[in-house]
């Protein structure tokens, strides 16, 4: 049975999520508050971790970050539930590590949608290696096993969404990828034009990926159209080195 740890100090909001998590057939661990959400995720080893952002003694975003930090729990996806809905405020947890943005008040079968994703998501990764996938393509290699991107012979450590958000636009090399393609096959489901949920994670793989991610030379955004990946090969690689 796959658990899920519920880091959430409203009372009646934790109970709302664990009953209906358990409804649907996970084991459900509740914590109050930020240290001992933090206390519990490395002693239970969820596989997926509820966190709220306002919490007591510590808040949600400094526990996601402590969380990504730790190798224990640095691969375990966490979706941040919360009343901040604010743009700003999505931005701020995607860059402390979150895997996905859950607004209150919310739909329950919204949230359950949300865990599958996620979960298989997680789960779907190690196994991208398909035959029939493109996995390498002139300087860039992807290496599922370990989430990692072999670029310009140099290991570039990935989180499990950059490499699956490389992954989908290495697929379509060279082509406009538009912003509902990447929410449905990177996030699993399709949510409401939330586009800055992709800005944030391109931002993040131009910093690791792009000489100068202010003037991205191959992950480019097509505006109003996408984002596409345009890499060198043959005699351009050369030239580049």
């Amino acid at each position: 049975m796959l658990r899920i740890l519920v880091i959430d100090d409203d009372p009646a909001i934790a109970e709302l999520v664990s009953i209906n998590l358990e409804m649907a057939g996970y084991e459900v661990t509740q914590a109050p508050d930020g240290l001992k959400g933090q206390a519990l995720a490395l002693q239970v080893q969820p596989d997926l971790i509820m966190l709220d952002l306002m919490l007591p003694k510590v808040d949600g975003f400094t526990v996601c970050q402590r969380l990504r930090r730790d190798e224990r729990t640095a691969e375990i996806p966490v979706i941040m539930l919360t009343a901040l809905g604010q743009t700003q405020d999505k931005v701020e947890g995607f860059n402390a590590g979150a895997d996905d943005y859950l607004t209150k008040p919310f739909e329950v079968e919204e949230m359950l949608a949300r865990v599958r994703a996620l979960l298989r998501r997680a789960d779907r990764i190690p196994h991208a290696a398909k035959h029939t996938e493109i996995l390498s393509y002139g300087p860039l290699t992807l290496v599922p096993e370990r989430f990692e991107a072999i670029w310009f012979e140099k290991i570039v450590k990935l989180t499990h969404l950059e490499f699956e958000l490389l992954h989908c636009l290495l697929q379509r090399h060279g082509q406009t990828v538009a912003p509902s393609e990447i929410l449905r096959e990177v996030w699993g489901y399709d949510p409401d034009d939330d586009i800055e949920t992709i800005r944030v994670h391109i931002r993040h793989l131009r910093t690791k990926l792009e000489p100068d991610p202010r003037h991205p030379s191959y992950i480019k955004t097509v505006y109003g159209a996408g984002y596409c990946l345009e890499l060198p090969s043959g005699e351009q690689i050369e030239d580049k080195e």
